[in-house]
């Protein structure tokens, strides 16, 4: 069957060639024909061209407008690259904060381990100055007292001989300032006032405040002169010890409580001479605790060097309102020297890195709009940064720079600002 289908698809196919062929050859002016469908050829042709020219310029067109939207896009983006604006509750919750730059000085730093002791000017130690016997607690390790407050109740053979000699000095003179010196020798007279004051010292000197033994002579009941007293707080603070148990008998000198204020800290840094010599008394100086940085000053220096290391010792005084540091605790210590550069100041935490690494800050150029301004950085000196670039009086985020800057990455931020 294949066999018979060949020669008939075989025949089909060879008769329009012969059919083209024998018009050619019927004696008809073909060129008049040719000519003709050459002009039929070039119309099509023309057309066809026609037809792409306009499909080409539609979707020239199309391919201009889709640019023109991708430039303006470009643009737009490039516009938002060089500010971001933040509302106030973004602002909040952020936690930013702006700052006014201004000029300062800063010195070169000086990096040292320090430890961070009591301030000995702001602590006091209660201890009883007879031998005498614990009675009563009123305080507790940690407790915040005030001045004045009682700390301690005790008791003292000692005490009690005083207290009695005090009132029987006390009825002496009383008597005498009643019979008058008319009645009185004026020896008796004179006597009667000593006794009474070196009874009234003794019993002060022992441990007694002025009010307490004032309420004592006024009771003028002699079984009140039992020996026992209260040892009363002479500063606020915080008591950071109490060696003792109620009962335990304490001889003169025994420390019972240590009271400090740790408002105000000492950090003792350890330098070599050479470093020491560039600091001076007032120096700047900042305590780095963690991921905080605590802002202090050069108070103390000591002038014999320590016989192990080889050191000379300096103390920073440092505010802790918060209860930040606590004595015994290591920290580091950046002291400026005296070597100063004038400039803008600002916190490290302000400047950061552009992702094509430059240094930069955030500008407020309107209330909650800021801008990336590219600075350099001429020196740091523990949490604060020399820079230049900007105006003094720039306001600028000082806090929450880090979300400022994600904020514009969000947004396409062009670290070139093109």
């Amino acid at each position: 069957m294949r066999t018979l289908l060949l020669p008939v698809l075989l025949l089909s196919l060879a008769s329009p060639l012969a059919l083209a062929a024998g018009q050619r050859n019927d004696g008809h002016d073909h060129g008049q024909e040719e000519d003709a469908l050459d002009f039929s050829g070039m119309e099509i042709g023309e057309d066809s061209h026609a037809e792409h020219s306009e499909e080409k310029h539609d979707h020239g067109a199309e391919a201009e407008h889709g640019h023109g939207e991708e430039g303006g896009n470009h643009q737009h983006g490039h516009g938002e690259a060089a500010d971001t604006e933040l509302s106030a509750a973004q602002r909040h919750n952020a936690g930013i904060e702006t700052l006014i730059v201004r000029r300062e000085s800063l010195g070169e730093a000086i990096t040292s381990p320090g430890e961070v002791m009591l301030n000995a000017y702001r602590t006091t130690r209660v201890t009883p100055r007879i031998p005498a016997q614990v009675m009563k607690r009123h305080v507790r390790l940690g407790d915040h007292v005030t001045k004045g407050q009682p700390l301690v109740t005790l008791s003292s053979v000692e005490m009690a001989e005083a207290q009695g000699t005090l009132m029987e000095a006390d009825v002496e003179l009383r008597r005498v300032k009643k019979l008058g010196r008319q009645v009185v020798s004026e020896k008796r007279y004179v006597a009667a006032q000593i006794a009474w004051q070196q009874a009234y010292a003794r019993v002060s000197a022992f441990g007694m405040t002025k009010r307490q033994i004032d309420s004592l002579i006024r009771t003028g009941d002699a079984s009140r002169a039992t020996g026992e007293f209260q040892l009363l707080a002479s500063q606020n603070g915080t008591v950071i010890s109490d060696d003792f148990v109620v009962g335990e008998l304490v001889e003169p000198g025994h420390v019972l409580l240590e009271i400090s204020d740790e408002s105000q800290l000492w950090v003792e840094a350890r330098l070599t001479p050479e470093s020491a010599a560039r600091i001076t008394l007032g120096s700047p100086a900042q305590i780095r605790v963690g991921e905080r940085w605590l802002e202090g000053k050069v108070v103390q220096a000591r002038h014999t060097l320590d016989e192990v290391t080889r050191t000379l010792a300096l103390r920073v005084e440092v505010a802790n309102p918060d209860d930040t540091l606590h004595p015994g605790q290591f920290v580091e210590v950046v002291i400026e020297d005296k070597r100063k550069l004038e400039g803008l100041v600002v916190p490290v935490a302000a400047v950061l890195r552009s992702p094509d690494g430059d240094w930069q800050v955030f500008v407020e150029t309107a209330p909650g709009r800021f801008e990336p301004k590219e600075v350099k950085v001429l020196r740091t000196a523990g949490n604060r940064m020399l820079i230049e670039g900007i105006e003094e009086g720039t306001s600028i985020v000082g806090k929450g720079a880090f979300f400022v800057q994600s904020e514009m990455a969000k947004g396409g931020f062009d670290p070139h600002n093109h």
